[in-house]
């Protein structure tokens, strides 16, 4: 009688999956920092923000190969917030941006027109910062998964589970 294939451990496959996620988070870190080079992306002082987080990225990436532990998981989880913030701030900061733009094209243009052709731009990409929001989300899934950060993390919010 044949069992199948072997069945995997839960924890080595969360293991295998959150190093698939790291390396997906380097890539993505990469060829952000790439495109913002290759774009000239450090024109004005808060254009230095994404390319400050990326190669920060980097640097906490490759502690946490070096030398896996809560304080380069906490470095992470801060970054990644800050990821995220970012993807916010940069939304706002292109829109903006490219609202002046049709605004100085046609200083007596209607809202709804200035809205659409923002929405339509192609400089600034309105929904470019989105890179950073995403890669944000998906490094603080990467912390939230480390078997000793949930615990630490039930045990802070032990308050809001059910008692039996």
């Amino acid at each position: 009688m044949d069992a199948g294939p072997p069945k995997a451990d839960t924890g080595q496959v969360l293991e295998l999956l959150r190093r698939w996620t790291l390396v997906v988070i380097l890539l993505g870190v990469i060829g952000t920092l790439v495109e913002l080079l290759l774009l000239e992306h450090y024109e004005e002082p808060l254009q230095y923000v994404p390319l400050v987080l990326l190669v920060a990225a980097l640097a906490v990436i490759a502690w946490l190969a070096m030398d896996y532990g809560p304080a380069g998981l906490r470095a992470m989880q801060i970054l990644m917030v800050l990821y995220v913030l970012a993807g916010f701030a940069g939304f706002v900061a292109h829109f903006v941006g490219s609202a002046e733009y049709q605004l100085e094209l046609d200083p007596d243009m209607s809202t709804m027109d200035m809205l659409e052709k923002v929405l339509h731009a192609k400089a600034p990409p309105l929904l470019a910062p989105g890179m950073m929001l995403q890669l944000g989300l998906l490094g603080l899934a990467y912390v939230y998964t480390d078997r000793g950060w949930r615990k630490g993390a039930l045990r802070l919010f032990q308050f809001l589970l059910p008692k039996e």
